[in-house]
């Protein structure tokens, strides 16, 4: 049985110890309810056993470290004539040496990758059980079960009236961060919008894998809407969203 696709990136990072406490729990809940995400799991825990044996990982000796810093090629002589900045070739020979070394260095995660996040607590959210936390059509319920639980307040307007009713709320992972998210329903669809603090930056709307997200700021929050229901009726819930949160 094959693993989930929404899950199969994360369970590399599970097991390497990459993955924040928040994304480890919701991880390792799947996995003890899916079959094929725990033979996934399994097949990977025995790769990572068999690459740390004694006499497979091996880390570049001494000699060759002195030879790659000694490449003409990469030194900052060269690097000047070929008009490439000096500060560069040291930068180089670091990196292929680090690259050899078989030394990771962790960076910031890029918008991208927190597209994918987002679209991927989306799918994982309607699986059986994950939608909600606190579940009610009331805003008056939602907006006070997240005080204590994040250090921010998040607006909660309800859209009922408009064709997008408020279903309730959840605490979910970001980029490593714990945010809120705020569902509501469009017809038999789901919209998750995830909310963060952060500074102001321009509106974005994109398709990933099939579902469209809405993100903007207000306030000092960031907001990220994600849905499988039409582009534009995305946006419309957006504008909807801005007007009722004052």
């Amino acid at each position: 049985m094959p693993a989930c696709v929404d899950q199969e990136l994360l369970l590399g990072p599970l097991v390497d110890g990459e993955l924040d406490a928040a994304n480890t729990a919701l991880v390792e809940a799947h996995v003890a309810r899916c079959e094929g995400c725990r033979e996934e799991l399994e097949r990977l825990q025995a790769v990572r056993s068999l690459l740390h044996g004694a006499g497979v990982r091996h880390s570049a000796p001494d000699s060759l470290m002195t030879r790659v810093a000694a490449i003409r090629e990469l030194s900052p002589k060269a690097a000047n004539e070929n008009r490439v900045a000096t500060w560069l070739a040291p930068g180089v020979v670091g990196a292929l040496a680090a690259s050899l070394a078989m030394i990771s260095f962790v960076t910031p995660a890029t918008t991208a990758a927190v597209d994918q996040e987002i679209v991927s607590s989306h799918v994982r959210s309607l699986q059986p059980g994950h939608l909600t936390d606190v579940q009610t059509t009331n805003q008056h319920i939602v907006k006070p079960w997240f005080n204590g639980r994040i250090d921010f307040s998040p607006p909660v307007p309800e859209l009922a009236d408009q064709g997008f009713p408020l279903v309730g709320g959840r605490l979910d992972s970001i980029d490593g961060k714990t945010v809120p998210a705020i569902v509501y329903k469009r017809r038999l669809h789901t919209v998750n919008v995830f909310v963060w603090p952060a500074k102001e930056s321009s509106e974005r709307s994109l398709v990933k894998d099939g579902f469209a997200i809405r993100e903007w700021t207000r306030n000092g929050l960031r907001f990220a809407a994600v849905s499988d229901i039409p582009a534009a009726e995305l946006q419309q819930f957006e504008t909807l969203f801005v007007q009722r949160s004052g």
